[in-house]
């Protein structure tokens, strides 16, 4: 099931020109991954979460960048912040963990 929602979301995203770029995942989802689901994954970076979330990122108006953090789960679950071109790659990494932090303070008990 975790696998097919994967795929799911990834290529939903896709479709809408989302590009994935950071994948969150406990220990154990990880050693379940079949390789399929890692040829999905692609180039994204790996890292180890409490919680399964995928980052997405896409061009997004007056040449900012939009970034997605989006829970897998089956009911839709994302969070979504814009930076600007010029935006120190610092900062834009501390918003991102601040989503992720938000992200694990909304999903935790479920």
């Amino acid at each position: 099931m975790a696998q097919e929602l994967f795929a799911e979301i990834i290529k939903n995203y896709q479709r809408h020109g989302w590009e994935l770029r950071r994948v969150l995942l406990r220990p154990e989802a990880r050693a379940d991954l079949t390789e399929q689901i890692l040829e999905l994954f692609k180039d994204a970076r790996l890292i180890d979460a409490d919680f399964e979330a995928l980052w997405f990122a896409r061009p997004s108006r007056e040449g900012r960048e939009a970034w997605e953090l989006r829970l897998v789960a089956a009911q839709p679950y994302a969070l979504f912040e814009a930076f600007e071109t010029d935006e120190d790659e610092e900062l834009r990494e501390e918003a991102r963990v601040e989503m992720e932090n938000r992200m694990r303070e909304q999903t935790a008990g479920n």
